[in-house]
This record gives C-alpha cells, sequence and structure tokens, in this order.
C-alpha cells in the first residue's frame, strides 16, 4: 500500500475513533444509523490478536461501530482489488493491520 493510500486509510480510521471517543465522552452510545450501510454482513477480527495499540484500537473501533465503517467507502482501492463492500470490510481480516 503506497503513502498517500496509508495516510488517506489512517485519517479515515481516526474519524471514526473520533466518533467513538465523543459518544463516549457524552457518556451515552452514537446513533445508530443504518441508512447508508453498503452490506458487509462479516464479523471483524478480535483487536486482543493484535499486539500493536494503534492496530488493536483501529479493530476495536470496527467492532463496536460496524454500522459507521460499513457506511464509508474504502479508498484504498479494496473494492476492486479485494471485492470489499466498505471500510468494514478490511476489518474482517487482517488487511486494516497492514
Amino acid at each position: 500500500m503506497n503513502k498517500k493510500i496509508l495516510s488517506l486509510f489512517v485519517v479515515i480510521l481516526y474519524l471514526a475513533l473520533f466518533v467513538i471517543s465523543a459518544a463516549a465522552q457524552q457518556q451515552r452510545p452514537a446513533a445508530k444509523d443504518e441508512s447508508l450501510r453498503r452490506g458487509e454482513a462479516r464479523a471483524t477480527l478480535d483487536p486482543d490478536l493484535f499486539k500493536d495499540p494503534r492496530v488493536k484500537s483501529a479493530y476495536q473501533a470496527a467492532r463496536e461501530v460496524p454500522w459507521l465503517l460499513d457506511s464509508i467507502m474504502c479508498y484504498c482501492f479494496c473494492e476492486e482489488s479485494f471485492h470489499h463492500k466498505s471500510l468494514l470490510s478490511c476489518y474482517v481480516d487482517d488487511h486494516a493491520a497492514g
């Protein structure tokens, strides 16, 4: 994955983590909007499978708000290369860890 794509991926990840953090600070869960989902139904990997704290945190975010990541198109061309449905698809295997 080239640096430009990796940078974009990290920005999207931090955006998702920001939403989780903001929801936690408000002491209520983030609103669950299912209307934009792109259809990823597979379960994400267990965050404890990863040692890197950033990767672990990203997989935890994917597990906590799958509806959010499933509403975001993956911009590293995973749709064409790996037939991913959304950004959530990157977290059903170790693709997002690399």
